[in-house]
């Protein structure tokens, strides 16, 4: 009988560290396994990147404490590997080294830091493990906090990937406000993104008429929670659902008449997110226009289920 393996996965985002813990029952098969322990904490590692071009001491503390942390957890849980892959706001930095050595030094395990197209590739693999049904080809983007990810997927394998330097961190910075939304403002944030994604995704995947448009990553699961109305956070619920564009603009509308601190107080908003769900909205607006989409599948999986996939399949 094949003694059941623990594993542990963890995201280092430029808003967000995610860690996920499961159990596998079989080496090989992506979706043999149960979730144990699963956690974030929003520590905004870009923070001041856009301007300075380098990681700043307070963000770099946060989050080698939450790295850390998660650390002693999945080895708390039992966890015999732990993979800590790290995105945007690490490859992009000019201190990037020192800030891996000592991310190693205070976790104890390895830090890799991915491409774009690395991390548009594991992400494709950690959705299209929970989404099954979603037809022969589909473009997924994934709305990264200093970056953001389009793939084209054919037959569950990326047939074209970009990856933008376009993140709600650095949106948030240059356009953010504490109180409620200025709608002269959002608009000009609004088609700065739409520019963007019109330069930047290619018609090989905007114009290659996939059967679906599948969104990932805190905005889309967000919006997808604050659309069904939810209580608390269901992962089962957002899942799968089907967020409408005419929704996302009533979203917006709500959020919009909000300060920061009474977005913070709602259901399903963390506080840490309170701020960038507005720049979020406008990437995700923008990118159903690129695609000419009504409507959005949300998918509650992503990078560190991908990074899970790759570690049951014996590929890292």
């Amino acid at each position: 009988m094949i003694r059941p393996r623990r594993l542990a996965t963890v995201d280092l985002g430029t808003n967000t560290v995610r860690l996920l813990v499961v159990e596998a029952d079989d080496e090989g098969d992506d979706g043999a396994w149960r979730a144990l322990h699963q956690t974030q904490r929003v520590t905004r590692l870009g923070e001041g990147q856009a301007s300075e071009g380098r990681l700043l001491p307070e963000p770099m503390r946060r989050t080698a404490a939450a790295v850390a942390e998660f650390a002693r957890a999945a080895r708390a849980f039992g966890a015999t590997r732990v993979r800590i892959v790290a995105t945007s706001a690490v490859r992009e930095a000019r201190n990037r080294g020192e800030f891996v050595a000592r991310l190693e030094a205070e976790s104890g395990e390895f830090v890799e830091v991915v491409s774009g197209e690395d991390e548009a590739r594991l992400t494709l693999k950690g959705v299209t493990s929970g989404l099954p049904g979603l037809g022969d080809s589909f473009v997924l983007f994934d709305i990264g906090g200093g970056s953001t990810e389009f793939v084209l997927a054919r037959g569950g394998r990326a047939a074209a990937a970009v990856s933008l330097r376009l993140g709600v961190v650095p949106l948030v910075e240059e356009w953010g406000e504490p109180g409620p939304v200025r709608w002269d403002r959002f608009a000009r944030m609004r088609e700065a993104v739409e520019r963007r994604l019109a330069a930047e995704v290619p018609d090989a995947i905007a114009a290659a008429g996939a059967d679906e448009l599948v969104g990932t990553a805190g905005t889309v699961t967000t919006l997808a929670a604050l659309d069904l109305g939810l209580p608390a956070y269901d992962a089962a619920r957002v899942h799968g659902h089907r967020l409408r564009r005419a929704a996302v603009e009533r979203e917006l509308a709500l959020l919009g008449a909000l300060s920061v601190a009474d977005r913070g107080r709602l259901p399903c908003l963390e506080p840490g997110r309170a701020d960038v769900i507005i720049p979020g909205i406008a990437i995700c607006l923008a990118a159903m226009a690129r695609l000419r989409r009504e409507h959005v599948v949300v998918s509650d999986r992503g990078l560190r289920e991908g990074i899970l996939c790759e570690l049951l399949g014996g590929t890292r």
